[in-house]
């Protein structure tokens, strides 16, 4: 299975060819958070999701005929709700929508089919910025694939639609498989369970991870986090991100009366 190149590793050659070979080129492109998760996981465990997520998917859609690039990830996002911990590195909404617009205006113009941004920071004010940066451009060009979509989240583990899943299980379980040596293990097996729903507390007017009694930034279970269930979520991640690219090159399609620029 061919790995997805690293779109910032080639050269300007390399990606004029890829352009002009006739298969529609796509950018993934995941936007992550600087956000506390915890104190077994990292700051960018969000961001880590994303990349691991999109490696998988971008493999699947080349073995499709579509020439999936791993684009530079965006890093930082809005992360209101961990407000008070050490690393929570917010930014305004407008801000990253007005990033992400120009960052997708700039791909397409350069000849891409399609872009597809991957967000795994979950915090609904963040998604809303990023689906906003994508609304609006032509039809099928932009695709957000994000797992708060219910036809997503229904797919994913107990943990993940309970809510209560913030640097717990579920995330514990994809950073074990994305990136191991950054769990810290000794610290996650003694972390005790947390039955308190984030995505309830959103509903019920919770502004915070203190004020919900998140007092070390995460919920769930990150004791019951395994390798292998990281892998299966990675690759129900990944079946997420190429339905969302595929959808969108079928609309494209439907919408253009000639091929998109560099890929005819």
């Amino acid at each position: 299975m061919q790995a997805a190149p690293r779109l910032a590793e080639l050269t300007t050659a390399e990606l004029a060819a890829l352009l002009s070979a006739g298969a529609p080129c796509v950018a993934l492109v995941p936007v992550g958070s600087v956000e506390p998760h915890g104190p077994h996981l990292p700051l960018a465990t969000d961001t880590i999701i994303g990349e691991a997520a999109a490696e998988r998917a971008g493999r699947r859609l080349w073995e499709r005929g579509v020439a999936a690039l791993l684009a530079p990830p965006v890093g930082y996002g809005v992360t209101d709700f961990a407000a008070g911990f050490a690393g929570a590195i917010s930014i305004p909404a407008p801000a990253l929508t007005g990033f992400l617009r120009a960052v997708a205006e700039a791909y397409l113009s350069a000849g891409l089919a399609h872009v597809c941004f991957i967000n795994n920071h979950l915090e609904p004010e963040h998604d809303r910025a990023v689906r906003a940066a994508a609304s609006g451009l032509p039809p099928g060009r932009a695709s957000v694939a994000c797992p708060l979509a219910r036809r997503w989240a229904r797919t994913l583990s107990a943990e993940f639609r309970s809510g209560a899943c913030h640097a717990g299980r579920y995330e514990t379980s994809l950073v074990l498989a994305a990136a191991p040596a950054l769990v810290r293990d000794d610290i996650a097996r003694d972390l005790p369970d947390l039955e308190l729903s984030l995505a309830e507390g959103i509903k019920a007017g919770v502004k915070s991870f203190r004020e919900l009694g998140m007092d070390a930034a995460y919920t769930g279970a990150p004791r019951e986090a395994s390798e292998d269930e990281g892998r299966a979520l990675l690759d129900l991640l990944a079946t997420m991100i190429v339905t969302e690219v595929e959808e969108g090159l079928s609309t494209a399609a439907g919408h253009d009366p000639a091929p998109a620029q560099g890929n005819r």
